[in-house]
């Protein structure tokens, strides 16, 4: 039985990844418990394994006293100097028990605590092997899906993939491999639980690194990543190597690594960016795949004006502004876009509302003039208070003087 069970122990641990002293822990403390209740629940049975041999020892510990109380805790001195000699002297002594008298019921709870104990460091092997994954990109096979989540076999588990996880329209069936982005691992009731993703942002960087040995070896750097999924990614990239192009290292051969790419995510949009520090510059290649004929700053603001042709405007804005609205989060600037015409518009109504405002201005200024020299002429035209008082006499004399005199 010894060697058949030193046998099981070692192909679960193989199967199972868990590590031998560990099953024989949860081993021990399985037939243990079946052990004391078979035997009434007496805390004073007692069990161990042999790690090298896998041999089962199951004896019950005794008090060695003058007169027994309790059979099945003490054990008089008399019987111990004649059954076991080597202990007198000692306080207690260990007897041994016969395995068999476990019963049918004993053996089956030895079987449920061992399937728990194996359940258990199996969960623990599975999350500690998972936990540090997080951020990685695993492989598996969809298996079921259930209230709208994908389960993944990954090898020793199952990984969930929500449905707001996968790609927009994408219907995954039984059998079909898929990748994902680890987004989080941790402890349930239930076990560890898995969970990935399709349409993180980070997901289309890991393809990159992925298909992109030079993104691997640290040659070329992803500076930021923006994505609506299924519709447009925005990726920044810059090389720590002047004699690498990073976008050239990006797209690969004929376009061979990004079109892999674009396969995975079922035909999104990828237009990759090389990263500056030169805001302008920076705008304008985030707008690709609109061409910008001139750009305008605000950096206190971090605001920026963009006038493209007639004909890139739709382009630059894109369908329902998505390309402007990544454009935006890549760069973290505000960017507000015009076309030619509407920028000669605004020009042109500037230009005269502020000629409007320079004549409305000169306006006052003359009016302001003339007001002021109307009544500096007003002044010289007033008699002294001397040509006053004579006025005044003649039109006295006029009176006193008849008609016609």
């Amino acid at each position: 039985m010894t060697r058949e069970l030193c046998t099981v122990i070692a192909q679960i641990s193989r199967e199972k990844g868990i590590e031998r002293d560990v099953l024989l822990a949860a081993l021990e403390s399985a037939l243990l418990s079946a052990a004391r209740k078979r035997y009434g629940g007496r805390v004073n049975v007692n069990l161990t394994i042999d790690p090298k041999t896998c041999s089962i020892n199951v004896y019950e510990t005794k008090k060695i006293v003058d007169k027994v109380a309790d059979k099945d805790m003490e054990i008089s001195k008399a019987n111990v100097k004649k059954l076991f000699p080597e202990s007198v002297g000692q306080e207690s002594v260990d007897l041994p028990l016969a395995l068999q008298d476990f019963g049918r019921i004993a053996a089956q709870t030895a079987k449920q605590v061992i399937f728990q104990k194996v359940r258990e460091a199996e969960r623990d092997v599975i999350y500690n092997d998972f936990k540090d994954k997080v951020g990685q990109i695993i492989s598996g096979v969809v298996m079921r899906r259930e209230k709208g989540n994908y389960y993944i076999n990954i090898g020793k588990t199952e990984a969930i993939l929500p449905q707001s996880g996968a790609l927009p329209g994408e219907n995954l069936k039984r059998g079909d491999t898929v990748r994902g982005y680890i987004e989080d691992v941790r402890i349930t009731p239930r076990g560890p639980v898995i969970i990935i993703s399709r349409t993180n942002p980070h997901f289309v960087a890991g393809l990159f690194k992925m298909e992109v040995p030079e993104i691997s070896e640290g040659l070329v750097v992803v500076k930021d990543i923006v994505r609506e999924p299924g519709e447009r990614t925005k990726i920044a990239v810059y090389s720590t190597n002047t004699s690498i192009d990073p976008v050239g290292a990006c797209v690969g051969m004929k376009g061979t690594r990004v079109q892999s790419i674009v396969r995975e995510l079922h035909g999104e949009r990828i237009d990759i960016i090389p990263w500056t520090d030169d805001p302008r510059m920076l705008i304008a290649r985030a707008l690709s795949p609109a061409s910008v004929e001139r750009i305008g700053i605000n950096e206190e603001g971090k605001a920026a004006t963009v006038v493209v042709n007639d004909q890139q405007l739709s382009l630059a804005i894109g369908k329902k502004g998505q390309n402007v609205r990544l454009a935006m989060k890549l760069t973290g600037w505000d960017i507000e876009i015009f076309s030619d015409t509407e920028y000669g518009k605004i020009k042109m109504e500037e230009a005269d509302k502020a000629l409007e405002e320079t004549l409305t201005k000169e306006a006052h200024r003359k009016s302001a003039r003339l007001d002021s020299q109307a009544g500096e002429a007003a002044g010289e035209n007033e008699p002294t208070p001397e040509a006053a008082e004579e006025n005044e006499e003649t039109e006295a004399e006029k009176k006193d003087k008849p008609d016609g005199s």
